[in-house]
C-alpha cells in the first residue's frame, strides 16, 4: 500500500489498537482534543470490549482485529497500545501499509525489537513515535527551562534517582498477576513498565545515556520477574548517575535529584509533586499540575509534525530504542543468571 504524502495531509485520523485502560483518560480522548485530530477507530480481541468503548467515547469504528483496522481507508494513523509483546508485530504491519505509528511505552520487549522497528520505519519512510509523553508536559519543560535557561544549579555535574514503594495488592494472587509482571508478555518486571519513564526524561534532559550496568533481584518472589534494580551509567556528556528501584518496601519515596556546580534541584517522575531548586538564592518551589489526558501534549506535537505544522515530537523511534537499549544492559546479568537457573532445573 502508498501511504498518501504526510505533508499533503491537513488532519490526522487515528485508530487505536489495544483500546484497554490507559486509553480511558490518559491517552484515548486526546487523539480527540488535539487540533486537527481526530478518533475514527479502535480495536480490542474482545469485540465486546471494544464495541463498548467505540459507544462510550463516540468513536464511529470498531474492530475485533488489528488488520482490519490497520486496514480502514479512514485511518491514517495508528496508535499501539497493547503490552509490549505485541508492539513489534503491530508496528511493522502499520509501517507496511504506510500508516505513520505511535507506539506505547516501552517501544519493545528489547532494544534488538525496537532496532527492527526502527529499520523499518526509515526504509520506508513512515514516521514512528514512542508514548514518553513526560517530554512535553509542562512541570518537565519547567525543570529543563531551570537547568538550561536559567542556570538555576550552575553545570550539572551528578544525577540520583530513586523510586520505591510498597506491594501492590493487584500483585498478591500469584494465579491472577497482571501483565506487568509476566516477563513472556512484559519483557520484564515493574522496573521495565515505569523505570522505563524516568530513563528517558534523563536522556531528554541530559543527552543519551552512553554506558549503563546494573544488579537486579527478585527479594519478595510474588512474581517471576525482578521486584529490585540498582544501576549506574554515564552520559555523552561526561555526568555520572545512579538509580535504584524497589516494589516491596514500607513507604513511598519519588525522586531525581539533579546536582550542579550551584545548587540542586529535585522532582519526581510521577504525580504533581514539587519542583525544588536550592541554590545561593534560598530554596524555590514550582507546582505544575499535569493536564487531564496526560498524553495529549505529546500527541499534539506529532499531529503538528505529521500535518506539516511548525515542529516536530520529541519523542522518537530511535529515542525510544536509546531507552530500551539502557534497560537491556542494566537487566543483562540479571537475564543471563535466571536464563541459566531456568536450564538447570530442567
Amino acid at each position: 500500500m502508498t501511504a498518501t504524502p504526510m505533508e499533503s495531509v491537513q488532519a490526522i485520523r487515528w485508530g487505536i489498537i489495544g483500546c484497554g485502560a490507559v486509553t480511558e483518560v490518559k491517552s484515548g480522548p486526546g487523539f480527540s482534543k488535539a487540533p486537527h485530530s481526530s478518533l475514527v477507530a479502535v480495536m480490542r480481541r474482545d469485540g465486546a470490549k471494544a464495541r463498548d468503548y467505540a459507544q462510550r467515547h463516540g468513536v464511529p469504528n470498531w474492530y475485533d482485529d488489528a488488520a482490519a483496522l490497520i486496514a480502514d481507508p479512514q485511518v491514517n494513523a495508528v496508535y499501539v497500545a497493547t503490552p509490549p509483546s505485541t508492539h513489534k508485530q503491530y508496528a511493522l504491519m502499520c509501517i507496511a501499509a504506510g500508516k505513520p505509528v505511535y507506539v506505547e511505552k516501552p517501544m519493545a520487549m528489547d532494544a534488538a525489537e525496537c532496532a527492527q522497528i526502527v529499520q523499518a520505519g526509515r526504509a520506508a519512510g513512515v514516521p514512528v513515535f514512542v508514548a514518553y509523553y513526560r517530554r512535553m508536559l509542562p512541570r518537565f519543560r519547567k525543570v529543563r527551562e531551570l537547568l538550561f535557561d536559567e542556570h538555576a544549579i550552575g553545570t550539572p555535574r551528578i544525577v540520583n534517582t530513586v523510586l520505591y514503594e510498597p506491594h501492590h495488592p493487584r500483585y498478591h494472587d500469584p494465579k491472577n498477576l497482571p501483565w506487568h509482571v509476566q516477563p513472556e508478555i512484559s519483557g520484564g518486571g515493574i522496573f521495565m513498565d515505569i523505570g522505563c519513564h524516568t530513563l528517558d526524561i534523563l536522556d531528554w534532559l541530559f543527552g543519551p545515556i552512553v554506558s549503563a550496568s546494573g544488579h537486579a533481584s527478585n527479594q519478595l518472589k510474588a512474581y517471576p520477574v525482578e521486584d529490585t534494580v540498582a544501576m549506574s551509567f554515564a552520559f555523552g556528556n561526561g555526568m555520572l548517575g545512579t538509580g535504584l528501584w524497589n516494589f516491596d518496601s514500607a513507604t513511598h519515596h519519588d525522586s531525581i535529584d539533579v546536582i550542579g556546580t550551584r545548587g540542586r534541584i529535585s522532582f519526581a517522575t510521577f504525580g504533581n509533586g514539587p519542583i525544588r531548586v536550592e541554590n545561593a538564592a534560598g530554596v524555590s518551589e514550582f507546582k505544575i499540575d499535569n493536564p487531564l489526558h496526560i498524553q495529549q501534549p505529546l500527541i499534539e506535537t506529532i499531529v503538528a509534525e505529521l500535518t506539516g505544522q511548525a515542529g516536530a515530537c520529541p519523542s522518537t523511534a530511535e529515542s525510544g530504542m536509546r531507552t530500551s537499549w539502557v534497560m537491556d544492559q542494566v537487566m543483562r546479568d540479571y537475564r543471563i543468571a535466571q536464563s541459566t537457573a531456568a536450564s538447570n532445573s530442567r
